[in-house]
């Protein structure tokens, strides 16, 4: 009878903190077919689908996805380099300083962002570097390298280092051990740790703020959308079509790593 109440408690509680989650993004799927256009309501007063049709054609919208698309791909590619390199220098290998530098990588995404954001942008400045692309690009690939660094160095070292050693011995060079031993290691943990980049990169706001200069990625232009007075649906339509599409990838993601916790050597 005991196991039976907690078992209904527990469910409750799960369905409650699902619930907590999940409906403010229900909200933002409702407003985003409403007919009022300047406040929020509830219930709505009316339904329509021409919020959809104003959001294709504004070519600010365009703007701002293109950039955060651009900005997030490629800080996400050398986030996997860089990132993927630092973990197997201080995992696989023994200097003075490991541990300093280990510190030293994590630490962007261990400060505040607003510290982030100043740092970089008084470094812009005392280096005369103007804000553009490139400079958002530098601010983000400094958390995003982190992430990267974190699901890989983790992985590094639950890999047997005999392995490594064992295609060494068999006559493998070193991009062959690369390619037939390590990669298939540490793919799920790359795919995870990029996947993790590309969505704090896409989404990412305070050191954007501090290295765009006039530019606006999609999340700073939602910000500013969301105090006008009017046409706020059609930011709606944004986060909604941003949630759908986002949403695809996280469930591959999750079958192609499903059950691959350990590695190989390891009953992989």
């Amino acid at each position: 009878m005991h196991s039976d109440r907690a078992s209904l408690g527990l469910r409750i509680a799960a369905a409650a903190g699902l619930l907590f989650m999940h409906l403010p993004i229900l909200l933002i799927f409702v407003y985003a077919f409403t007919t009022e256009d300047k406040s929020y309501q509830w219930p709505p007063p009316g339904l329509t689908l021409e919020w959809f049709a104003v959001t294709w054609n504004r070519p600010d919208v365009w703007e701002a996805l293109s950039l955060s698309l651009r900005v997030a791909a490629i800080s996400t590619a050398i986030a996997l380099v860089l990132g993927t390199l630092c973990a197997a220098a201080v995992a696989h290998t023994r200097f003075f300083g490991r541990e300093v530098i280990s510190l030293l990588v994590i630490l962007p995404i261990a400060l505040p962002g607003i510290i982030t954001g100043i740092s970089l942008r008084s470094a812009f400045n005392l280096a005369d570097i103007p804000f553009s692309f490139w400079t958002i690009l530098l601010g983000h690939a400094t958390f995003c390298v982190v992430v990267v660094y974190n699901n890989a160095v983790a992985r590094f070292r639950r890999m047997s280092g005999s392995l490594i050693e064992a295609s060494m011995d068999l006559g493998a060079n070193a991009f062959q051990t690369f390619r037939h031993v390590i990669l298939p290691n540490i793919a799920t943990a790359l795919l995870a740790g990029g996947m993790l980049a590309f969505a704090l990169s896409f989404d990412e706001v305070i050191v954007t703020t501090f290295t765009a200069g006039q530019q606006q990625t999609l999340p700073i232009w939602m910000l500013e959308e969301l105090v006008r007075p009017r046409q706020r649906p059609v930011t709606n339509v944004v986060a909604m079509v941003v949630v759908l599409v986002t949403f695809l990838p996280i469930l591959g993601a999750f079958y192609l790593t499903r059950g691959t916790d350990t590695v190989a050597g390891q009953g992989k």
